[in-house]
């Protein structure tokens, strides 16, 4: 596998579309409402932001198919408020791509960030996962609890111990997992990287300004991380400072996003925003995504 991008083509988008519809999750959801109600306050996206209790870091872990450059936009706000913001780009994906081979998986990325960390000597800092990045987040606060000061996941997985990106979510059945493998497995022909998505797929309207941007960006994804289960000995992000963010208009369809919300919105140990743009809220939506990673630290 090498770092070469592969588009869909168009004259199986269709049917590619229904594939990775079915593959995100056995279990067809249905739209939440399009409402913005929070359990607390949250900022009003047209008024300026100021900094939060000084300089903070943010550690910014990217979704599938994408790289840290998705984080751009958000991570340019935030440092003019002047915050420390490291958006790392996961083995095998983006500028990494050439790293890809058959032992990629879900555990390979929480090492590598976790590695940063120790690196980089982070402590204190504010953890934020996109989608498929939710597992890698969890994955990482299993180990680092003491050293996260607020966790928080954008429109992402929410595994437990012994789940995988498949199946966390809604109980399914083994036979519901394993036509999800076989799916995933069909969209990865060549037994590595599950094929890139046109971005409309990801709730970015093909009207939109960084439209292009993300479709030259996007590469193909590991497809062992998806299927690998997460091993949680300390409970994962449980007992830790915790927010769930929702992106609602549209949701993301057939997923297990709107499950997890659900499961977050009157929980007394989260707190919980919805947002009203797509899936990819980062690039869509960067003011009110910087807005609330600044209103976790203050709530």
């Amino acid at each position: 596998m090498t770092g070469d991008r592969h588009a869909v083509n168009r004259s199986d988008f269709v049917a590619r579309r229904r594939l990775i519809a079915l593959a995100l999750s056995a279990a067809a959801m249905g739209s939440l409402s399009s409402c913005v109600a929070t359990r607390k306050q949250k900022p009003d996206p047209g008024k300026a932001v100021e900094p939060s209790r000084g300089p903070q870091t943010f550690l910014l872990v990217h979704g599938a198919w994408h790289g840290g450059w998705c984080w751009d936009l958000v991570r340019a706000r935030l440092e003019k408020l002047g915050h420390r913001v490291i958006s790392p780009t996961l083995p095998g994906l983006g500028p990494r791509a050439a790293e890809l081979n058959a032992s990629t998986g879900l555990q390979t990325h929480i090492d590598d960030v976790i590695a940063l960390i120790e690196r980089d000597k982070l402590n204190n800092f504010v953890l934020v996962g996109h989608s498929y990045g939710g597992m890698v987040i969890t994955g990482i606060a299993d180990r680092m609890k003491e050293r996260i000061k607020h966790i928080v996941y954008l429109d992402a997985a929410l595994p437990k111990d012994g789940q995988s990106m498949i199946s966390y979510g809604p109980p399914k059945t083994d036979m519901e997992i394993k036509e999800i493998s076989a799916q995933l497995r069909r969209l990865a022909p060549g037994g590595l990287a599950m094929a890139v998505f046109p971005p409309e797929l990801l709730g970015i309207p093909r009207d939109h300004p960084q439209y292009e941007w993300v479709k030259s960006q996007l590469t193909p994804h590991p497809l062992k991380s998806w299927l690998d289960e997460i091993s949680l000995s300390n409970g994962g992000e449980t007992g830790m400072d915790r927010t769930y963010i929702h992106c609602t208009d549209p949701v993301l369809p057939r997923t297990n996003f709107p499950y997890i919300a659900n499961q977050t919105r009157n929980h007394p140990e989260w707190q919980y925003h919805e947002l009203k743009t797509g899936h990819d809220a980062m690039i869509t939506a960067p003011d009110e995504v910087s807005d609330l990673l600044e209103n976790v630290l203050i709530s």
